[in-house]
């Protein structure tokens, strides 16, 4: 007990002792009995209990509300420091550090006062969390309501672990919406991109998606709808430039057959040179402004229109003309045409109108692509075919110069032929290695082609067996006339012999020279070939048959 309550209790104890002596006083003066004396003092006694007790209950009573206001106040403290994930600075210390209840009490408030204070720090971070999160949400969703109140705020939990989750959440639709704007920018690019190709209005295409595309200021519709019908479009629009490109290369493929079907003047062309530039470009090649607009598109259909009439007014010409080109490609490849392309009575049934000039028209140009194609595979055997008829040439020249009694003769020029001639005769001994090889190219193309080898009309295997056959008759004829030559020189030495007795001194010389001139007209003969059968021979029985007039077709080449 401190000292001033010391203090306390002996000035009630004398304060009570000065009013008891009083009393006695009185009751001294009065005369009271001492059975009354005793009985008062037990009633003031009895009193003074009954105030005590008062008082004790009614301090009680107050200590008792205090520690339940203190448990109270501790539990809501508890409360709010386990929403805040916290634990509270203080614990109830009042009975080990001295402090009386209401000090505790004082103590615990001012900690909820706090903590209350951060509570609501922490409820307006997480309400400003939350609003930021229903804002990027409605902007994602392409809800457009306006948000009056605040959002609803889970009491139970405002640690800052709840706080970092909706911190990432805030992040991740953040994210989420730049990846929208790039997308959304992506498609605007590609849209204005083929707008501008297709030439159509950029403007006015975005605003039908959304008006907030064309806005140069304020927020874009980053929402589903907005992103789905954006690249929808820009799709739609994508397909529509695939198509008008091809709608185009086609009419630019036309009209480049009608010029070249028609011969027409670079100056003519010169107004679509720069649309036919895109005939086998692709699509992402194709950026220039308005190159697939509706209106080019049209142009380029008017001036086929136009083509067309032109080609209609000169299609006997160009029916004339292709005709030209194709017999000129069946004269170069020696092929011979069908009676039906070649025949002058089509051009009167053009003009009569009896039949399509156009039907004429792709007849010739696909008989055209079939000749260029054959004339492919019979470029090689030609080549040969021409070094053949080119060797045969100085055959046929070789044989006149070796009948030609004269050639030995000097003159101007004679070396000059004796070199031919030389040249000449190597040639010939090579052409029938070559025929051999010619025969054996043009079988293996025959058997591939399952057809017959034609040059101008005649089988070449024929031509060449022809030429076979009347070159080993030829030969046959040479070995005769020398074998006949030879018979002619023996019989003049035989009949000297008999009568060289009565010949002169001199004829012996003469007889010596005789037999020098025929054996040089022998040799002459040796080499020679005779170019018309005798008649009643075997070769001149031939003459009339079709390999014999196959052999005349191949040498009025010569």
């Amino acid at each position: 007990m401190s000292e001033s309550q010391n203090a306390r209790v002996l000035r009630i104890e004398t304060m009570y002792a000065s009013l008891l002596d009083e009393l006695q006083m009185a009751w001294d003066e009065v005369g009271e009995m001492e059975e009354e004396r005793e009985k008062t003092m037990l009633e003031i006694e009895n009193e003074c209990r009954e105030v005590y007790k008062r008082k004790i209950d009614g301090v009680k009573e107050e200590m008792t509300r205090l520690r339940h206001a203190i448990a109270d106040s501790e539990a809501k403290l508890m409360s709010i420091c386990s929403a805040m994930g916290e634990s509270p600075l203080y614990g109830r210390q009042s009975e080990q550090s001295g402090r009386s209840l209401k000090e505790e009490m004082g103590r615990i408030l001012q900690q909820i006062e706090d903590m209350q204070k951060r509570k609501s720090e922490r409820r307006n971070q997480f309400i400003q969390v939350l609003c930021d999160i229903q804002c990027v949400s409605d902007e994602i969703n392409g809800r457009s309501e306006d948000i009056s109140s605040d959002p609803e705020v889970d009491e139970s939990d405002l640690s800052l672990r709840k706080l970092e989750e909706l911190h990432r959440q805030l992040y991740t639709l953040q994210e989420q919406k730049r990846t929208r704007l790039r997308q959304i920018q992506d498609h605007l690019r590609n849209l204005e991109s083929l707008c501008l190709v297709l030439g159509l209005d950029f403007r006015q295409t975005a605003f039908q998606i959304h008006p907030s595309l064309v806005e140069s200021e304020g927020s874009k519709c980053i929402s589903n709808e907005a992103l789905n019908q954006l690249a929808s479009s820009v799709q739609q629009l994508y397909e529509t430039k695939i198509q008008r490109m091809q709608d185009l290369q086609d009419l630019l493929m036309t009209m480049l057959e009608y010029w070249n079907l028609m011969d027409t003047p670079v100056e003519e062309q010169q107004r679509f040179r720069n649309i036919t530039s895109n005939i086998a470009a692709t699509v992402s090649e194709i950026t220039e402004p308005n190159s697939l607009s509706l209106e080019l598109l049209e142009q380029v259909r008017t001036e086929l229109c136009r083509l067309e009439e032109v080609k209609w007014s000169k299609m006997k010409e160009l029916v004339l003309k292709k005709r030209s080109e194709l017999q000129e490609i069946c004269r170069k490849t020696h092929i011979v045409l069908e009676p039906d392309i070649v025949d002058e009575n089509v051009m009167e049934a053009i003009e009569s109108g009896e039949v399509n000039p156009e039907n004429i028209l792709e007849q010739i140009e696909l008989e055209a692509a079939k000749v260029k194609e054959e004339a492919l595979s019979r470029k090689d055997i030609l080549e040969k075919v021409e070094k053949w008829f080119s060797t045969r040439e100085e055959e046929n020249w070789l044989e006149e110069y070796n009948q030609d009694e004269n050639r030995y003769n000097t003159g101007k020029g004679t070396h000059l032929i004796l070199k031919r001639a030389e040249k000449a005769r190597i040639l010939v001994n090579k052409i029938p290695g070559m025929v051999e090889a010619l025969v054996s190219k043009t079988a293996a193309w025959e058997s591939e082609r399952k057809a017959e080898f034609l040059y101008d009309g005649c089988r070449l295997l024929s031509m060449l067996e022809e030429y076979t056959e009347l070159r080993q008759e030829r030969e046959q004829e040479r070995r005769r006339k020398r074998d006949q030559k030879k018979l002619q020189g023996q019989l003049p030495v035989e009949q000297e012999a008999i009568t060289g007795s009565n010949t002169s001194p001199l004829k012996p010389a003469a007889s010596g020279k005789k037999s020098l001139k025929v054996t040089t007209n022998k040799r002459v003969a040796s080499v020679s070939l005779p170019q018309t059968p005798r008649p009643g021979s075997p070769q001149s029985a031939k003459s009339n048959t079709p390999q014999s007039r196959l052999s005349r077709k191949i040498d009025q080449r010569f």
